[in-house]
Parts: C-alpha cells; sequence; structure tokens
C-alpha cells in the first residue's frame, strides 16, 4: 500500500495553491489512516481537474457525483474548516 499512498500524495500536488495546501496537509495527516474503499474516493477525487474541485470545495457547485461529494464533505471540508491548513 506504500507505493499506492505515494501516488496518492503525489496526484494532491495541484496547481491551484488553494487545493494543493488543502490536500497535501490533508494527506500528510489523514491518507493512511483511510479504509481502502476511502482511498480509492480520494484517488478518483483527485482525478477532476483543479476548477472543478475548487468549485466544488469553496463554492458547492455540483460534481455530479454523490459518493465523491459526500467524501469530500466528509473529509476535505470539515478539515478545511477546522483551520488545518
Amino acid at each position: 500500500m506504500t507505493v499506492e499512498i505515494n501516488r496518492i500524495k503525489w496526484k494532491c500536488r495541484r496547481g491551484m495553491r488553494e487545493l494543493d495546501l488543502l490536500l497535501r496537509e490533508f494527506a500528510s495527516q489523514h491518507l493512511e489512516k483511510l479504509n481502502n474503499t476511502e482511498a480509492k474516493i480520494l484517488d478518483e477525487v483527485l482525478d477532476y481537474d483543479d476548477q472543478t474541485l475548487f468549485d466544488y470545495v469553496f463554492k458547492n457547485i455540483s460534481l455530479g457525483n454523490i459518493s465523491h461529494e459526500n467524501f469530500i464533505n466528509k473529509f476535505l471540508k470539515n478539515f478545511s474548516t477546522q483551520g488545518n491548513f
């Protein structure tokens, strides 16, 4: 799983500063705690382009995928509002 974790951490590096900070900090603190299903969903979420992901995380513009939105709501939005990044 270490190779998979490293690959996902690399995908957290983004061109948009806000996402880069959020995702890299989340990955460094929580990625290894995710179960296999959650890690797979995070990997899928990271396939979105920066603008689409930014629009959902910060503006609540739907992604059209409820499992991805639920993951972001549960993990990333909570993480960002707790002042963790």
